[in-house]
C-alpha cells in the first residue's frame, strides 16, 4: 500500500496515545443505514453495494465513488454513515484529502514541463535545485527520472520518512516548529543516501517534495498555480487545491477526517496532543506527494489525461508516464512508472495507486475495457480495524457482472 507513512510505522509510533476506541467495533455515532447522494444507475448497483458494505464493516462515516466507462462518467456517488451532527452531509463533489494519489498529479506536471522543452528528465536534481552533495556525492546521480520512479536513494524503512520527522528536524537544525520544506531539504542533504541511486526501488515521499520544488524552479510559478493552470484547467478540473493542516483551515466543501490516533502537534512547540489528522503531520509540506484535495469525480476526470493524447500530454509523454524503470519489473510483473503503478495486461497497460494518511484512505485504478474508478474515504486502516486492501478485488469482481453499461455521461452534471 503506497501510503505517506507506512501503516506499521505510524501505528508503532502512536500506539501509546491511541484512545480506547478500537475501529471496526460498534461506533456510537454510526446510524443503521447509509445515506447516499448522487447517481448510481441500477445496472451498476453492485458497485454501490460494495461501498456501502465496505464503510459499514469499517465504521467509515464519509466516502465517495466515481466510475467512468469509455471516458463517460457513469456513476458519481457520496455516502454518509453517521447520525452525528458533527459529520456534515456530503455530495459527489465534496473534497477529500487524496494522500498519495497526489503523486501522479505531480508526475504529469513534471512530464508536461519536459514535453514543453523546459526540463530534461535525465538532469541531476542536485544541479537543478543547487543541493549540496558533501554528505553523499551520490546525490549528484539522482535524476528527475529517479525521483519519479522512487529509485533516488532514500529508503524510509532505513532512515525514516523525512516528511514525518518534524520534531527531529526542528531539534537538529535548531529551528522552531512548524518546519518548512526548506528545512526538510537542509536536513536530508546533511545525511547520506540509503542506497546507490538507480539500484533499487524504495517509496519516497521526500522525492516528490523535491519534484514539487523542481516544478517551481523550472516554471517560475508556485507549484499549486502551475498544476491548476497548466494541468487541471485544460482537463476541465476546477475544484482541486492543496489542503491545509488544521480543521479551521479546511477548504469550502471539504469533509471531516476521523481517526483514533493522536499525536504531538507539528504546528508549534506547545507539545499539545492533537487528533492525528489535524496537526499530527504537515499537509503544507506534503503538497506534491500527498497534499491535494479532490473529489472522486475530479480524479476520474484527471485519469482521462492518459486516454486522450493532446489534452494535457501528447502520446510520447503518456508513454513516459508508464515507462518501466531501470530496475525492471517486480516479481508480480508490475512496475512503478511516473507516480503510478503499472501492469501490462492483454492490449492495455493498467495503472493504479493507493494513498493513506491518518483520517484518509484513497484508491484509483484505470483498467482494461475502458473502466476507471476512484474511491475516497475519511478513515484509514488502524490498529484493530478490518483490512482496507480488500476494496480493489471487490470492485474488480463486479466489473464482469455488468451486462449493460449506462450511456449517459454524468460529467456535465458535476462540472
Amino acid at each position: 500500500m503506497s501510503t505517506g507513512l507506512s501503516r506499521r510505522r505510524f501505528l508503532a509510533t502512536s500506539a501509546a496515545t491511541v484512545p480506547a476506541l478500537v475501529l471496526g467495533t460498534s461506533h456510537p455515532a454510526l446510524a443503521a443505514t447509509v445515506q447516499t447522494a448522487g447517481v448510481a444507475p441500477a445496472a451498476l448497483a453492485g458497485f454501490d453495494n460494495v461501498i456501502k458494505t465496505y464503510i459499514v464493516e469499517r465504521a467509515i462515516s464519509c466516502a465517495q465513488l466515481a466510475i467512468t466507462k469509455d471516458g463517460k462518467l457513469v456513476l458519481a456517488r457520496a455516502y454518509r454513515y453517521s447520525d452525528d451532527p458533527a459529520v456534515p452531509t456530503l455530495g459527489p463533489t465534496s473534497l477529500f484529502r487524496i494522500a498519495s494519489l497526489s503523486k501522479h498529479i505531480t508526475a504529469v506536471a513534471i512530464v508536461r514541463l519536459a514535453q514543453d522543452g523546459k526540463l530534461n528528465l535525465g538532469t541531476s536534481v542536485a544541479s537543478l535545485l543547487g543541493l549540496p552533495t558533501t554528505a553523499d556525492p551520490r546525490l549528484a546521480n539522482v535524476t528527475v527520472w529517479r525521483l519519479l520512479q522512487h529509485t533516488g536513494g532514500w529508503d524510509r524503512d532505513l532512515s525514516g520518512d523525512y516528511l514525518y520527522l518534524d520534531h527531529t528536524i526542528a531539534r537538529s537544525l535548531g529551528v522552531p516548529l512548524p518546519i518548512t520544506r526548506e528545512h526538510i531539504v537542509q536536513y536530508a542533504c546533511g545525511r547520506p543516501l540509503d542506497f546507490t541511486p538507480g539500484s533499487r526501488y524504495a517509496y519516497s515521499n521526500y522525492g516528490y517534495l523535491l519534484l514539487g520544488m523542481i516544478v517551481e524552479k523550472v516554471s517560475g510559478m508556485t507549484y499549486e498555480a502551475y498544476v491548476q493552470q497548466k494541468i487541471l484547467a485544460p482537463a476541465g478540473i476546477t475544484r482541486m487545491r492543496l489542503g491545509r493542516t488544521l480543521k479551521a483551515q479546511a477548504a469550502p466543501g471539504e469533509i471531516v477526517y476521523e481517526s483514533a490516533q493522536t499525536s504531538t502537534t507539528v504546528t508549534d512547540a506547545s507539545g499539545a496532543t492533537v487528533q492525528a489528522p489535524y496537526g499530527g503531520f504537515s499537509m503544507e509540506n506534503r503538497g506534491p506527494g500527498g497534499g491535494w484535495l479532490a473529489s472522486a469525480v475530479d480524479l476520474v476526470r484527471f485519469a482521462r489525461i492518459l486516454d486522450a493524447p493532446g489534452t494535457v500530454l501528447n502520446a510520447t509523454s503518456i508513454s513516459r508516464m508508464v515507462a518501466q524503470p531501470e530496475t525492471g519489473v517486480t516479481e508480480s510483473g508490475s512496475w512503478y512508472g511516473a507516480g503510478l503503478w503499472v501492469r501490462q495486461v492483454t492490449g492495455h497497460l493498467n495503472t493504479w495507486h493507493s494513498g493513506g494518511l491518518p483520517g484518509t484512505y484513497t484508491y484509483t485504478a484505470r483498467l482494461q475495457n475502458g473502466f476507471t474508478y476512484a474511491a475516497l474515504f475519511n478513515r484509514n486502516e488502524e490498529s484493530g480495524s478490518p483490512d482496507f486492501d480488500v476494496l480493489s478485488p471487490r470492485i474488480n469482481a463486479e466489473i464482469g457482472k455488468v451486462t449493460s453499461w449506462p450511456t449517459t455521461d454524468l460529467f456535465p452534471r458535476y462540472l
